[in-house]
């Protein structure tokens, strides 16, 4: 991570569902929340420009574009 602060979107038990399984209805919902949590917000925006395209697209996330 590009600083030090741990970011619980590392271990969200939601987040491994959907690594799991996109599809499912629990990972649908993970899916829609990290449009709007904060907690996403600040764990994205704090990752290196290459972990930030990794997970642009891993999770088709189009929000805080640089």
């Amino acid at each position: 991570m590009a600083n030090t602060k741990e970011h619980n979107c590392e271990k969200c038990p939601m987040r491994a569902k959907y690594d799991v399984n996109p599809k499912a209805f629990g990972s649908r919902v993970w899916r829609w929340h990290i449009n709007f949590c904060p907690g996403w917000k600040a764990y994205f925006t704090s990752q290196t420009p290459e972990m930030k395209q990794e997970l642009r697209a891993k999770y088709d996330f189009k929000k805080y574009q640089d």
